[in-house]
């Protein structure tokens, strides 16, 4: 990571937002969404390299403020599926993904966290990533994030981190294990000192 990228968020972020977006509340509210947060030009010319962290920040606010936090928690659902989805169509060689669907998933978990890691500025900007696999149980994976960019300014009763947890949850279930789980114990927007979560399987 140089300092051109810190602060930077990969696009999809933003892009399968918009994507998630016209399904669930249509095309007009779409609009009507990102003019508000002052992100039209994102629309009308989907980003292809890197974003500002604060335009991704400011999509995810105004989806809270206009949507509230369920229906916002199901757009973010979606385009954090679609992100991964995207991943595996795109950035994920088709090699690597079957050899890891071969491993046990213990060690796919392993090689598939060190792949997140390196790429981990991609889309925690300037927060930092860490994560690992426990070594009991084994069938467990804490990843974490602090100083979390969607999270900050943000208060809220629940963990609020859904795009990230459900493209988590996505990439484990095609690459590890079919039954794999997330869940988001801690948030930095409840409080917490970071965002963490468990993936099970």
């Amino acid at each position: 990571m140089t300092a051109a990228t810190l602060g930077r968020i990969g696009p999809n972020a933003i892009t399968r937002v918009a994507q998630a977006l016209p399904p669930r509340v249509g095309s007009s509210a779409t609009w009507a969404l990102f003019d508000r947060a002052g992100l039209l030009h994102h629309l009308r010319q989907p980003p292809q390299q890197m974003v500002d962290e604060a335009d991704v920040r400011a999509l995810h606010r105004e989806m809270q403020r206009s949507l509230g936090a369920e229906a916002a928690r199901e757009v973010a659902c979606d385009a954090g599926r679609a992100t991964a989805d995207y991943l595996l169509a795109h950035r994920i060689p088709k090699p690597a993904q079957r050899l890891l669907r071969l491993m046990p998933a213990p060690l796919a978990a392993r090689v598939l966290l060190a792949a997140v890691r390196r790429n981990a500025w991609t889309f925690t900007g300037s927060g930092e990533f860490t994560a690992g696999v426990a070594a009991w149980p084994a069938r467990l994976a804490v990843l974490r994030i602090r100083h979390n960019p969607l999270c900050q300014g943000l208060r809220s009763q629940v963990p609020a981190c859904d795009y990230y947890a459900r493209c988590f949850e996505r990439l484990f279930r095609v690459l590890v294990h079919p039954g794999a789980r997330v869940h988001e114990v801690a948030c930095e927007a409840c409080g917490d000192a970071e965002c963490r979560f468990e993936v099970r399987w």
